[in-house]
């Protein structure tokens, strides 16, 4: 996706996967729950800077107003929102985690009760997705909007094989009706080739991530099931996994339109640690200013991992992350 150099066959598919969300003309109401003094403006440089809404997950309160409310305190106009929140705003039934525990041994009964508990669970989700109305998540979109934030991408990890085929439909029914670019989950081309028809029909991107376990190869057989699928680019997991610039993958595939959105992190070569902005590895301003000056414009979404230090929290250091991004982009 860039204005320099790019074909028209690439400007129409361009067209194809949707352009920027129009916000809301009306201003909000004064004493509404997330009124400013301005809606918050993170596009930089013509480069959007955004968050996974992963990043907050060490606060205390994890709803979609909550949400909200944690964006517009940083600043921040677009969003790659957890499917889980999202979800709990439309009334899907929540459920006690099921986990087998670790280091514990279990016998074949506990096992089997376990797995049919979440069996049960997933069938009462199942249920659920598959017969509640858009009209929550039109109403989720309109709230974001009005303060001034873009659901830019939604998140379903769990979207794949596992799912029915009408949960599949959900997902990208609900993921266009909140405005999205695209949905994420993680890679494996066992998905990409699952979901491709999907995503071709619903004309609607598959953005897939990465961890360390990546080479520059490793989205070619993605990339062939479909031309609807792309990548979720996390280079701070790259860099840590190849001790490698992220740069040529970036240019590699931005021109084609592959590239839904990349994972901001700094993190250590030889699958080093995550660490604060500016002290690790990840060329994160070179990479910044590398899609400013050619014009790519896919969202570069805050990825909070490293530890928070003691007396900040959650929002402070995304603020920094923000602010990082700023001066990289002046």
């Amino acid at each position: 996706m860039t204005a320099q150099g790019t074909s028209r066959g690439s400007i129409t598919r361009r067209e194809f996967l949707g352009t920027m969300a129009a916000l809301a003309a009306v201003s909000m109401a004064p004493g509404r729950l997330f009124a400013q003094a301005g809606k918050p403006h993170s596009t930089l440089g013509g480069v959007p800077i955004g968050v996974i809404t992963y990043s907050f997950r060490s606060m205390e309160n994890q709803s979609a107003e909550d949400l909200l409310n944690y964006l517009t305190e940083c600043g921040l106009s677009s969003v790659e929102l957890m499917g889980e929140p999202a979800e709990q705003y439309a009334g899907a039934p929540t459920f006690e985690r099921i986990r087998f525990p670790r280091g514990q041994e279990l016998t074949e009964e506990q096992r089997a009760e376990l797995a049919a508990k979440r069996q049960a669970q997933a069938e009462e989700m199942r249920k659920w997705r598959t017969s509640v109305s858009m009209d929550k998540y039109r109403a989720l979109r309109k709230m974001y909007n009005d303060a001034g934030v873009d659901i830019y991408i939604v998140k379903f990890s769990s979207i794949g094989p596992e799912m029915s085929t009408p949960e599949i439909e959900y997902c990208c029914n609900a993921a266009k009706v909140l405005g999205a670019r695209g949905i994420t989950t993680e890679i494996s081309e066992e998905k990409a080739k699952f979901l491709a028809p999907y995503a071709a029909r619903h004309q609607i991107m598959i953005g897939f991530h990465n961890h360390t376990q990546v080479n520059p190869q490793s989205w070619e057989g993605h990339f062939s099931h479909g031309m609807y699928l792309g990548m979720n680019f996390d280079i701070g997991h790259y860099v840590a996994g190849t001790n490698r610039s992220p740069l040529p993958i970036i240019d590699r595939y931005a021109p084609d339109g592959r590239i839904l959105s990349l994972h901001l992190k700094d993190r250590k070569i030889n699958d080093g640690a995550n660490l604060p902005w500016g002290t690790g590895d990840t060329p994160l301003a070179l990479v910044l200013q590398h899609m400013k000056r050619n014009q790519y414009d896919f969202q570069a979404a805050i990825e909070l991992e490293y530890p928070i230090p003691e007396g900040s929290n959650a929002v402070e250091e995304v603020k920094k992350c923000v602010a990082f991004c700023r001066e990289a982009l002046a």
